[in-house]
């Protein structure tokens, strides 16, 4: 997935600096072949495996909960995927846990697929952008009601998925065909699984909120050093979300060249316990809680060009009430939204006068 432009950062053609037109051709390369692997496991006497993988998923019927009120679902061949980095707080998750014991989502991200699937444009939401939330199911067979100016991220908390998507679909007029979320420990299983990512830091990173104590130099993170890594906010730029999500980014450049450069199809023991980490992260929405299904939605993806796929953040800026929030630019966001409706790349425009990506957060990470 390619790294949010920064202003020091020369485009290249179509706006992307060459390193990052690779990176995005590896994720997709990566995504399209092991979905293939995934079947070629299932179709060759493995029938054991691919079961196990198939049981790892974790589906949830999210058309159901919202039922008929929701934004028209465009019939252009173009698809929107929420993807959600769930900051989940029971069973294996909870030593990363707030004390009141909420779930919550620390990573959103909305993937556009253009017509014809051979473009995409993703819109990062950071956690702590404040929303009007609509009314939405409690899970329990209740509501919660309607609220205004609410933390992005308490959507999960008090609604989960189903809320998140609700959320997501109000502000920007959207709907989501899919619904997908990684958490903490599935994400620390796959990078124990890689054998750890190796990154180097150009200045010391201490965050004991996020448990991360890194000084400058090359490292290879196991999975709780990386999870560490990806969660602070605290240890580098200005301790904002919007700096976080630079880091994320950067972050994940490394992660894609660790499984590009492991040689998962010349190991095939190597790939089942990548890919059993990988589907034992996922929650999904029913149309996508299978292995089968999973491949079909990857190799739909396989024909985007490298050229043809570009990543903002959500158009913010800090809440003068409370530097620790930050409030959706309406002017620039509706340029967001407006052009992700008609199918067409982001402009430029959007992002003007928006406070993210204006640290140096990603350049914390540097190729090892």
């Amino acid at each position: 997935m390619p790294q949010e432009r920064t202003d020091d950062q020369p485009p290249g053609p179509g706006g992307s600096s060459p390193r990052r037109r690779g990176g995005r051709r590896r994720a997709l390369r990566i995504t399209a072949w092991t979905a293939a692997g995934l079947i070629v496991l299932g179709g060759s006497g493995l029938g054991y495996l691919y079961v196990k993988l198939n049981g790892n998923i974790r589906g949830i019927d999210i058309n159901a909960v919202l039922g008929t009120d929701r934004p028209r679902d465009r019939a252009d061949g173009s698809m929107d995927v929420l993807v959600l980095g769930s900051d989940a707080r029971s069973g294996a998750n909870a030593a990363y846990g707030h004390e009141d014991g909420a779930a919550r989502s620390d990573t959103a991200m909305i993937v556009h697929v253009h017509r014809g699937h051979r473009s995409a444009s993703v819109v990062s939401i950071p956690r702590d952008t404040l929303v009007d939330r609509p009314a939405c199911a409690d899970g329990r067979g209740g509501t919660v009601p309607a609220a205004r100016s609410q933390m992005f991220n308490a959507a999960y908390e008090v609604g989960g998925p189903s809320c998140t998507v609700k959320t997501v679909e109000a502000m920007s007029g959207i709907r989501m065909d899919h619904y997908v979320e990684v958490d903490f420990t599935g994400f620390k299983k796959l990078v124990d699984t890689l054998g750890g990512v190796r990154i180097t830091t150009t200045r010391a990173i201490d965050d004991p909120k996020s448990r991360l104590r890194l000084p400058a130099g090359t490292h290879t993170l196991d999975g709780e050093q990386a999870l560490g890594l990806v969660r602070t906010r605290h240890g580098v730029g200005d301790g904002s979300d919007l700096g976080r999500i630079q880091l994320q980014q950067a972050f994940l450049r490394s992660l894609i060249a660790r499984i590009d450069g492991i040689g998962l199809f010349s190991n095939p023991t190597k790939l089942f316990d990548v890919a059993d980490a990988a589907t034992g992260a996922l929650t999904t929405d029913s149309e996508l809680d299978s292995v089968t299904k999973l491949a079909g939605f990857a190799g739909g993806l396989k024909n985007i060009g490298a050229d043809d796929v570009d990543m903002i953040t959500l158009p913010v800026a800090y809440d003068p009430a409370d530097p620790n929030r930050v409030l959706p630019l309406a002017r620039q966001g509706a340029l967001v939204w407006s052009a992700l409706k008609a199918d067409r790349p982001v402009p430029a425009a959007a992002t003007v006068g928006s406070a993210a990506g204006r640290g140096d957060a990603g350049r914390v990470i540097t190729a090892p």
